[in-house]
Protein backbone atom coordinates (compact mmCIF):
# COMPACT_ATOMS: atom_id res chain seq x y z
CA UNK A 1 0.00 0.00 0.00
CA UNK A 2 1.06 3.42 -0.90
CA UNK A 3 2.25 5.53 2.04
CA UNK A 4 -0.71 8.10 3.04
CA UNK A 5 0.13 11.66 2.89
CA UNK A 6 0.62 13.13 6.17
CA UNK A 7 -2.84 15.49 7.06
CA UNK A 8 -3.18 17.70 10.17
CA UNK A 9 -5.10 16.97 12.89
CA UNK A 10 -8.27 18.52 11.69
CA UNK A 11 -8.23 16.84 8.35
CA UNK A 12 -8.08 13.47 10.29
CA UNK A 13 -10.72 14.28 12.09
CA UNK A 14 -12.80 15.32 9.25
CA UNK A 15 -12.10 12.62 7.37
CA UNK A 16 -13.48 10.18 10.31
CA UNK A 17 -16.33 12.30 10.50
CA UNK A 18 -17.02 11.83 6.55
CA UNK A 19 -16.26 7.92 7.60
CA UNK A 20 -18.26 7.78 10.04
CA UNK A 21 -21.51 9.73 7.78
CA UNK A 22 -20.95 7.69 5.04
CA UNK A 23 -21.31 4.50 7.16
CA UNK A 24 -23.79 5.16 9.15
CA UNK A 25 -25.77 5.65 5.70
CA UNK A 26 -25.03 2.48 4.95
CA UNK A 27 -25.97 1.51 8.47
CA UNK A 28 -29.64 3.07 7.69
CA UNK A 29 -30.06 1.51 4.25
CA UNK A 30 -29.65 -1.85 6.10
CA UNK A 31 -31.94 -0.77 8.75
CA UNK A 32 -34.37 -0.26 6.09
CA UNK A 33 -34.34 -3.93 4.52
CA UNK A 34 -34.26 -5.14 8.46
CA UNK A 35 -35.20 -8.52 8.58
CA UNK A 36 -37.33 -8.50 5.32
CA UNK A 37 -34.33 -11.28 4.02
CA UNK A 38 -34.64 -12.84 7.30
CA UNK A 39 -38.29 -13.26 7.04
CA UNK A 40 -38.13 -14.11 3.30
CA UNK A 41 -35.41 -17.08 3.81
CA UNK A 42 -38.25 -18.65 6.38
CA UNK A 43 -41.53 -18.38 4.07
CA UNK A 44 -39.51 -20.25 1.23
CA UNK A 45 -38.30 -22.90 3.87
CA UNK A 46 -41.68 -23.04 5.48
CA UNK A 47 -43.21 -23.21 1.81
CA UNK A 48 -40.92 -25.82 1.02
CA UNK A 49 -41.56 -27.77 4.01
CA UNK A 50 -45.26 -27.67 3.00
CA UNK A 51 -44.68 -28.73 -0.67
CA UNK A 52 -42.52 -31.73 0.94
CA UNK A 53 -45.72 -32.32 3.29
CA UNK A 54 -47.80 -32.19 0.13
CA UNK A 55 -45.99 -34.89 -1.70
CA UNK A 56 -45.55 -37.42 1.12
CA UNK A 57 -49.76 -37.60 1.84
CA UNK A 58 -50.06 -37.92 -2.00
CA UNK A 59 -47.83 -40.66 -2.05
CA UNK A 60 -49.52 -41.77 1.12
CA UNK A 61 -53.11 -42.05 -0.38
CA UNK A 62 -51.68 -43.76 -3.81
CA UNK A 63 -49.88 -46.31 -1.97
CA UNK A 64 -53.14 -47.06 0.73
CA UNK A 65 -55.24 -46.79 -3.09
CA UNK A 66 -52.87 -49.93 -4.13
CA UNK A 67 -53.03 -51.80 -0.97
CA UNK A 68 -57.45 -51.19 -1.52
CA UNK A 69 -57.30 -52.26 -4.84
CA UNK A 70 -54.93 -55.35 -3.70
CA UNK A 71 -57.42 -56.58 -1.06
CA UNK A 72 -60.27 -56.15 -3.75
CA UNK A 73 -58.39 -58.57 -5.74
CA UNK A 74 -58.22 -60.92 -2.57
CA UNK A 75 -61.72 -60.81 -2.34
CA UNK A 76 -62.41 -61.95 -5.65
CA UNK A 77 -59.91 -64.62 -5.62
CA UNK A 78 -61.84 -65.99 -2.63
CA UNK A 79 -65.06 -65.76 -4.14
CA UNK A 80 -63.90 -67.76 -6.94
CA UNK A 81 -62.29 -70.23 -4.70
CA UNK A 82 -65.37 -70.07 -2.60
CA UNK A 83 -67.23 -71.42 -5.77
CA UNK A 84 -64.75 -73.71 -6.81
CA UNK A 85 -64.72 -75.59 -3.10
CA UNK A 86 -68.98 -75.49 -3.78
CA UNK A 87 -68.52 -77.61 -6.66
CA UNK A 88 -66.25 -79.83 -5.18
CA UNK A 89 -68.60 -80.45 -2.23
CA UNK A 90 -71.34 -82.10 -4.73
CA UNK A 91 -68.97 -84.44 -5.93
CA UNK A 92 -67.43 -85.90 -2.18
CA UNK A 93 -66.84 -89.33 -1.86
CA UNK A 94 -66.85 -89.37 2.35
CA UNK A 95 -67.68 -86.55 4.85
CA UNK A 96 -63.67 -85.95 5.86
CA UNK A 97 -63.09 -84.27 2.26
CA UNK A 98 -66.53 -82.46 2.92
CA UNK A 99 -65.81 -81.13 6.15
CA UNK A 100 -62.27 -80.24 4.68
CA UNK A 101 -63.35 -78.08 1.74
CA UNK A 102 -65.83 -76.94 3.87
CA UNK A 103 -62.70 -75.54 5.88
CA UNK A 104 -61.05 -74.13 3.17
CA UNK A 105 -65.18 -72.18 2.69
CA UNK A 106 -64.68 -70.64 5.90
CA UNK A 107 -61.40 -69.66 5.72
CA UNK A 108 -61.62 -67.11 1.95
CA UNK A 109 -65.00 -66.18 3.75
CA UNK A 110 -62.67 -65.22 7.24
CA UNK A 111 -60.25 -63.89 4.34
CA UNK A 112 -63.15 -61.37 2.28
CA UNK A 113 -63.94 -60.16 6.00
CA UNK A 114 -60.66 -59.41 7.08
CA UNK A 115 -60.02 -57.23 3.56
CA UNK A 116 -63.44 -55.91 4.01
CA UNK A 117 -62.49 -54.61 7.19
CA UNK A 118 -59.11 -53.53 6.22
CA UNK A 119 -60.81 -51.68 2.97
CA UNK A 120 -63.15 -50.05 5.47
CA UNK A 121 -60.27 -48.64 6.96
CA UNK A 122 -57.69 -48.01 4.60
CA UNK A 123 -60.82 -45.48 3.02
CA UNK A 124 -60.77 -43.91 6.63
CA UNK A 125 -57.66 -43.21 6.38
CA UNK A 126 -57.94 -41.59 2.43
CA UNK A 127 -60.54 -39.66 4.23
CA UNK A 128 -58.10 -38.05 6.75
CA UNK A 129 -55.27 -37.62 4.69
CA UNK A 130 -57.70 -35.85 2.33
CA UNK A 131 -58.62 -33.38 5.25
CA UNK A 132 -54.93 -32.77 6.24
CA UNK A 133 -54.02 -32.71 2.35
CA UNK A 134 -56.88 -29.48 2.09
CA UNK A 135 -55.50 -28.30 5.37
CA UNK A 136 -51.90 -28.03 4.31
CA UNK A 137 -53.07 -26.93 0.40
CA UNK A 138 -54.56 -23.95 2.17
CA UNK A 139 -52.09 -23.07 4.60
CA UNK A 140 -49.38 -23.33 1.68
CA UNK A 141 -51.15 -21.02 -0.73
CA UNK A 142 -51.11 -18.53 2.43
CA UNK A 143 -47.92 -19.04 2.73
CA UNK A 144 -47.30 -18.41 -0.68
CA UNK A 145 -49.10 -15.41 -1.28
CA UNK A 146 -47.04 -13.72 1.85
CA UNK A 147 -43.76 -14.59 0.35
CA UNK A 148 -44.80 -13.48 -3.10
CA UNK A 149 -45.13 -10.07 -1.05
CA UNK A 150 -42.50 -9.94 1.38
CA UNK A 151 -40.15 -10.87 -1.88
CA UNK A 152 -42.00 -7.44 -4.01
CA UNK A 153 -40.84 -6.06 -0.91
CA UNK A 154 -37.93 -7.00 -0.37
CA UNK A 155 -36.54 -6.44 -4.38
CA UNK A 156 -38.53 -3.30 -4.07
CA UNK A 157 -36.01 -2.16 -0.98
CA UNK A 158 -33.01 -3.90 -2.71
CA UNK A 159 -33.74 -2.23 -6.08
CA UNK A 160 -33.81 1.27 -4.72
CA UNK A 161 -30.82 0.89 -2.22
CA UNK A 162 -28.36 -1.50 -3.80
CA UNK A 163 -26.82 0.78 -6.39
CA UNK A 164 -26.74 3.56 -3.32
CA UNK A 165 -25.25 0.97 -1.02
CA UNK A 166 -22.34 -0.04 -3.53
CA UNK A 167 -21.08 3.31 -4.28
CA UNK A 168 -21.35 4.38 -0.90
CA UNK A 169 -19.21 1.38 0.40
CA UNK A 170 -16.74 2.10 -2.23
CA UNK A 171 -16.83 5.16 -0.79
CA UNK A 172 -16.20 4.21 2.56
CA UNK A 173 -13.39 2.38 1.19
CA UNK A 174 -11.75 5.35 -0.78
CA UNK A 175 -11.94 7.58 3.01
CA UNK A 176 -10.41 4.67 5.10
CA UNK A 177 -7.51 5.31 2.32
CA UNK A 178 -7.03 8.64 3.46
CA UNK A 179 -6.80 7.93 6.90
CA UNK A 180 -3.78 6.52 8.36
CA UNK A 181 -4.01 2.79 9.22
CA UNK A 182 -3.74 2.63 13.23
CA UNK A 183 -6.81 5.97 13.40
CA UNK A 184 -9.21 3.21 10.73
CA UNK A 185 -8.28 0.37 13.02
CA UNK A 186 -9.02 2.35 16.27
CA UNK A 187 -12.65 3.71 14.36
CA UNK A 188 -13.29 -0.04 13.28
CA UNK A 189 -12.77 -1.09 16.87
CA UNK A 190 -14.73 1.42 18.38
CA UNK A 191 -17.80 1.36 15.81
CA UNK A 192 -18.31 -2.54 16.35
CA UNK A 193 -17.93 -1.97 20.81
CA UNK A 194 -20.26 0.85 20.67
CA UNK A 195 -24.56 0.97 20.02
CA UNK A 196 -25.65 1.87 16.44
CA UNK A 197 -21.72 1.97 15.44
CA UNK A 198 -21.14 5.54 16.12
CA UNK A 199 -17.62 5.82 16.78
CA UNK A 200 -17.33 9.25 15.56
CA UNK A 201 -19.59 11.74 17.14
CA UNK A 202 -20.08 15.91 17.71
CA UNK A 203 -20.17 17.41 21.01
CA UNK A 204 -23.95 18.15 22.31
CA UNK A 205 -24.90 20.34 24.88
CA UNK A 206 -21.61 19.44 26.50
CA UNK A 207 -22.10 16.42 26.06
CA UNK A 208 -20.62 13.09 23.91
CA UNK A 209 -23.61 12.65 21.03
CA UNK A 210 -26.19 10.27 22.46
CA UNK A 211 -24.65 10.30 25.72
CA UNK A 212 -25.61 11.87 29.09
CA UNK A 213 -21.58 12.24 30.58
CA UNK A 214 -21.07 15.66 30.45
CA UNK A 215 -17.97 16.91 29.11
CA UNK A 216 -15.23 19.10 31.03
CA UNK A 217 -15.36 22.62 29.43
CA UNK A 218 -11.45 22.67 29.14
CA UNK A 219 -11.71 19.04 27.30
CA UNK A 220 -14.65 21.36 25.19
CA UNK A 221 -12.12 24.22 24.33
CA UNK A 222 -9.08 21.45 22.99
CA UNK A 223 -11.88 19.44 21.08
CA UNK A 224 -12.87 23.08 19.32
CA UNK A 225 -9.09 23.78 18.48
CA UNK A 226 -8.93 20.69 16.41
CA UNK A 227 -5.14 20.39 17.84
CA UNK A 228 -5.75 16.87 19.02
CA UNK A 229 -8.27 13.60 18.38
CA UNK A 230 -9.40 13.51 21.89
CA UNK A 231 -12.16 10.39 22.91
CA UNK A 232 -15.00 10.38 25.66
CA UNK A 233 -13.80 8.84 28.39
CA UNK A 234 -16.85 6.84 29.37
CA UNK A 235 -17.95 5.77 25.57
CA UNK A 236 -14.50 5.38 24.13
CA UNK A 237 -16.09 7.90 21.36
CA UNK A 238 -13.89 10.14 18.96
CA UNK A 239 -15.31 13.62 19.40
CA UNK A 240 -15.20 16.56 17.19
CA UNK A 241 -16.11 19.98 17.45
CA UNK A 242 -20.22 20.99 16.53
CA UNK A 243 -19.05 22.96 13.86
CA UNK A 244 -17.09 20.72 11.88
CA UNK A 245 -19.56 18.30 12.47
CA UNK A 246 -22.27 20.31 10.81
CA UNK A 247 -20.08 21.49 7.97
CA UNK A 248 -19.25 18.01 7.21
CA UNK A 249 -23.00 17.12 7.42
CA UNK A 250 -23.65 19.51 4.82
CA UNK A 251 -20.88 18.81 2.50
CA UNK A 252 -21.47 14.96 2.92
CA UNK A 253 -25.21 15.89 2.42
CA UNK A 254 -24.34 17.28 -1.28
CA UNK A 255 -22.28 13.68 -2.12
CA UNK A 256 -25.30 11.42 -0.75
CA UNK A 257 -28.04 13.08 -3.46
CA UNK A 258 -25.24 12.96 -6.43
CA UNK A 259 -25.20 8.94 -5.62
Amino acid sequence: MANKKESTVEEKLRALYDLQLIDSRVDEIRNVRGELPLEVQDLEDEVLGLKTRLDKLKTDVETINFEITAKKNLIEESKTLIKKYAEQQKNVRNSREFNSLSKEVEFQELEIQLAEKNIKEFKAQIEQKKEVIADTKEKLSEREGHLKHKKGELDAILAETEKEEKALLKKSEEYEEKIEDRLVQAYKRIRTNVKNGLAVVPVERGASGGSFFTIPPQVQVEIASRKKIITDEHSGRILVDPLLAEEEQERMQDLFAKL
